[in-house]
C-alpha cells in the first residue's frame, strides 16, 4: 500500500519532470503521508483494510495537493490518518448488466441497530424507519426534518423517506446515482447529478464537495472544500448561515453507460468504503 500510494502521489506531482533535489523532496513527502496511513492496516484476516479508499483517485488527489513543493511538512502537523469507519445505517448500490438492465437500490436500517429487534431464526435486523413519520406534528425527527399531518402515523401507511436512487437517461447516455446519508441524501444526489450534467468525469460525481440545506434548521451545511473563504463571506452577506460539517458523510455509488460505444464506468465515494467493479468485464449490448 505504501508503494502504491507513493507512486500515486508522485504521478500527480509530475515527479519525473523535477530536478534531482526536488525529486528527493517529493519522494520524502509522499512517503511521509503513506507511512502515516500505514497505521490503519493490520492482518486482513482480522482487520478490514480500507485499501479502496486509501488508493482512490480523490484521496490521492488530496494527499498530493497537501504537499508543499518547497518546504517539508513537519510530521507532527499532519493530522492522524483518517480513521476507517464502516457505515452505520443506510446502504446504496448501483448495478448494470451486459443487456443494459440497471438497478439503483438504497436499503435503510436507519439509526444504529435499527429497531434493535431481529426476525426469529433469521438474524435479520429490523429497521426503525418509524422515525421517518411525523410522530409529533410540530416536532422533528432524528435528522431535524420537520413534518406535518400528511406524514402522521396511520395503519398501513408508509413514512416519508429521503432515499433517492436516481437514473438520468438519454438516447446515448445512462447514469445512475444514490447514497446513504439520512436527510442529506437528496442534496448529495443532486450535486452529483449536476456534476454529470456539467460534463465532469465519472470519478468526480461522488467526490464533488458537498453542501446542504433542508429548510429547518435554517443552516447551510458545507464540507471544508465546498467554498472558499471569499465565497463564504459572500454567502453570509446574502443572508445565508453557513456551518461547517465536521465529519464525512455519505457513501455515494454511481455508474455511467455510453450506449454508442458500450463503455461502462463506475465510481465510489472517496469518503466511504464502497468499490467500483466490473465482473466479468462485459459491456452492455448495443
Amino acid at each position: 500500500m505504501i508503494v502504491a500510494q507513493s507512486l500515486g502521489m508522485l504521478e500527480r506531482l509530475s515527479w519525473h519532470e523535477a530536478e534531482p533535489l526536488q525529486r528527493s523532496h517529493l519522494v520524502v513527502e509522499a512517503l511521509r503521508r503513506a507511512y502515516r496511513d500505514r497505521a490503519l492496516l493490520g492482518d486482513p484476516d482480522f482487520v478490514a483494510a480500507p485499501l479502496a479508499r486509501l488508493l482512490s483517485d480523490g484521496y490521492l488527489d488530496r494527499l498530493a495537493a497537501g504537499i508543499d513543493r518547497e518546504r517539508a511538512t513537519p510530521s507532527r502537523t499532519l493530522p492522524p490518518a483518517p480513521p476507517w469507519r464502516e457505515g452505520e445505517h443506510t446502504t446504496h448500490f448501483a448495478v448494470i448488466d451486459s443487456d443494459g438492465n440497471a438497478v439503483a437500490a438504497t436499503l435503510s436500517l436507519n439509526m444504529m441497530f435499527g429497531a434493535a429487534f431481529t426476525v426469529p431464526g433469521t438474524g435479520v435486523l429490523l429497521n426503525d424507519e418509524m422515525d421517518d413519520f411525523a410522530a409529533e406534528i410540530d416536532g422533528s425527527n432524528a435528522y431535524g426534518l420537520h413534518g406535518s399531518s400528511a406524514n402522521a402515523i396511520s395503519g398501513g401507511k408508509r413514512p416519508l423517506s429521503s432515499m433517492s436512487p436516481t437514473f438520468i437517461e438519454s438516447a446515448e447516455e445512462f447514469a445512475a446515482f444514490g447514497t446513504p446519508g439520512g436527510s442529506r441524501i437528496p442534496s448529495m444526489v443532486l450535486l452529483s447529478a449536476l456534476s454529470y450534467l456539467d460534463g465532469e468525469p465519472v470519478q468526480a460525481w461522488p467526490a464533488t464537495p458537498r453542501y446542504h440545506h433542508q429548510y429547518l434548521p435554517d443552516v447551510l451545511q458545507y464540507e471544508a472544500d465546498a467554498f472558499t473563504p471569499a465565497q463564504l463571506e459572500a454567502l453570509r452577506a446574502r443572508g445565508h448561515h453557513p456551518r461547517l460539517i465536521e465529519r464525512d458523510y455519505g457513501n455515494q455509488q454511481v455508474l455511467y453507460w455510453h450506449k454508442p460505444s458500450g463503455r461502462v464506468q463506475a465510481a465510489s465515494d472517496p469518503r466511504g468504503i464502497g468499490r467500483a467493479l466490473r465482473v466479468p468485464p462485459l459491456t452492455p449490448a448495443q
